[in-house]
C-alpha cells in the first residue's frame, strides 16, 4: 500500500509530521483528519523523493524566475486558473493553458516551471511554494487549504477576489496622491526657479532703491537672504537643497530594512495629523480581510494568525496579532487580547467577539473590512476635496509673499516721496 508523507496541525495550532498508509490522497486526508489533525501538506512518499531529484536536476535550468511579477497578473491568472478548474480541467491542463496565454516573460516561464514540477510529483502549493516573487505565503496557503479541502476552485475564486480589492484600494490611494505630490513638486521647483534666477535680478535695484537710513524691509531682506544662500557657492547650496527629498526617500527606505525602523515609520504614520485616520482604516481592512479569507478557507485559527501578521505590512499590528496567537494559544479568546492591545476601535472588538460567540468571526471579520473600505473611500473623497483648495491658497501665498516682497522697497520709497 502506498505511503503517504504528511504536515498537520493539531487542535492548538502545534505543527506535526508523519506518515500514514492509504490507497490515494483523500484517503490519507481522511485518515488525518480522523486523527483530529488538520493536514496541511500530503503527498506520496515516492514523489517526494522524485521531486527532490527533479528540482536537484531542474535547479541550474530554472533561470529567470525571479523577477517581480505585477499583483494584477497574478490576480488574473488567479481568476483564469478558478474558472479553468470549475470547468473540470485538470490542474496540470490549466497551467498549460494559461502557460501559452501569457506574454513572454517572468511569470510565463514561472507556470512553466510550476507545471513541471506537477509533473515531477510535487502539488500545487508546494510547487508555487518555490517561487515567492510570484506567489506570496498567504497565496500558497490559500491554496493548499483549498487542495485539501478539495475546492480548489473556489478557493482560488476567493484569492482574485481578495487580490482584486486589495489592489483596488491601493490603486484609489496611490491615485489620491498623485495630485498634491505633483502640486508639491511643481511649487517647489517655481519658487526655486524664482529665487535662484528671478529674485538676484532685483537684489541691486532693490538696494539702490532702499533709504540709506532704513534700510529694506524685513520681508524682502530676508528674501534676498535666503536668494543670496541659494545661489552661493556656484549653485552648490541650490543643489543640496534639491537633494533633500530624494535623500529622505533613500533614509526611509534605509530604516524599512529593520524591523524596529518599520515600527517607528508605522507609528508615525498612525499619529499623523491628516492621514492618521485613513492609514489606520486601510491597514485595519487588509488585516481583516486577509485574516477572514485564511479562516473561510478552513486554514486554524493559529496559522491563519501567523500568516496575516507577516502579511499585515505594518509592524505595530504585527506586532499586536502575535500577542493575540500567543494568547490563543494558551487558551484565551480572540476579543480580549485586541482589546488589551488597544490598537482597533471597540467596535471591532464588538464584531470579533460576537463573531467568536457565534462562530461566524470570518463573516464578521469580512464584514469589518468591507465596512471600514467604504469608510475609507469616504475619506479618500474627502481628503482630496480638501486638499485642492490648500494646495491652491498654498502656492498662492508662497507666490503672494514674493511679489509682496519685491514690491514693498517701492511703496516705502513712494511714500517718502510724498
Amino acid at each position: 500500500m502506498p505511503v503517504f508523507q504528511y504536515i498537520a496541525l493539531d487542535a492548538k495550532g502545534n505543527e506535526s509530521k508523519g506518515q500514514i498508509e492509504a490507497l490515494s490522497s483523500k484517503e490519507a486526508i481522511s485518515k488525518i483528519r480522523n486523527k483530529g489533525l488538520f493536514p496541511t501538506k500530503v503527498r506520496a512518499q515516492n514523489a517526494a523523493k522524485k521531486v527532490k531529484v527533479e528540482k536537484e536536476a531542474a535547479a541550474p535550468k530554472r533561470r529567470g524566475a525571479n523577477g517581480k511579477v505585477k499583483l494584477k497578473v497574478v490576480t488574473q491568472f488567479a481568476r483564469q486558473m478558478s474558472t479553468l478548474q470549475d470547468a473540470g480541467l485538470a490542474i496540470l491542463r490549466s497551467l498549460r493553458i494559461l502557460e501559452e496565454q501569457q506574454k513572454p516573460g517572468t511569470f510565463k516561464r514561472v507556470i512553466g516551471y510550476v507545471a513541471d514540477d506537477i509533473e515531477s510529483g510535487s502539488t500545487l502549493s508546494e510547487a508555487m511554494g518555490r517561487y515567492p516573487r510570484c506567489f506570496n505565503r498567504l497565496f500558497v496557503n490559500m491554496i493548499a487549504a483549498g487542495e485539501v479541502g478539495g475546492v480548489l476552485d473556489v478557493i482560488l475564486d476567493r484569492v482574485a477576489d481578495f487580490m482584486e480589492k486589495s489592489e483596488r484600494l491601493k490603486s484609489k490611494i496611490k491615485g489620491a496622491m498623485v495630485y498634491p505630490v505633483v502640486v508639491v513638486t511643481a511649487a517647489f521647483f517655481i519658487v526655486m526657479g524664482l529665487m535662484i534666477f528671478i529674485v538676484p535680478t532685483f537684489s541691486e535695484v532693490l538696494s539702490d532703491m532702499s533709504d540709506g537710513k532704513a534700510g529694506l524691509p524685513a520681508l524682502t531682506q530676508g528674501l534676498l537672504n535666503i536668494s543670496k544662500f541659494l545661489t552661493g557657492r556656484k549653485g552648490l547650496n541650490a543643489a543640496m537643497i534639491i537633494a533633500v527629498p530624494f535623500i529622505l526617500m533613500f533614509l526611509i527606505r534605509l530604516t524599512k530594512q529593520f524591523r524596529r525602523g518599520r515600527y517607528v515609520l508605522d507609528w508615525i504614520k498612525l499619529h499623523l495629523p491628516v492621514i492618521k485616520k485613513l492609514v489606520y482604516k486601510t491597514t485595519v481592512a487588509r488585516w481583516t480581510r486577509t485574516l477572514a479569507t485564511l479562516i473561510s478557507a478552513g486554514v486554524p485559527i493559529l496559522e491563519a494568525l501567523n500568516i496575516t501578521r507577516e502579511t499585515a505590512e505594518n509592524e505595530i499590528y504585527g506586532s499586536m496579532l502575535g500577542k493575540v496567537q500567543a494568547s490563543i494559544r494558551q487558551g484565551d479568546t480572540f476579543a480580549n487580547p485586541l482589546r488589551q492591545s488597544k490598537t482597533v476601535d471597540s467596535i471591532v472588538v464588538n464584531m470579533v467577539d460576537v463573531g467568536e460567540e457565534t462562530g461566524d468571526l470570518d463573516k464578521m471579520l469580512m464584514k469589518i473590512a468591507d465596512n471600514y473600505d467604504e469608510e475609507s473611500d469616504v475619506l479618500v473623497g474627502s481628503l482630496m476635496s480638501l486638499l485642492e483648495p490648500i494646495m491652491i491658497l498654498v502656492l498662492g501665498g508662497i507666490v503672494g509673499v514674493i511679489v509682496l516682497a519685491m514690491f514693498m522697497p517701492m511703496v516705502k520709497m513712494i511714500q517718502v516721496l510724498m
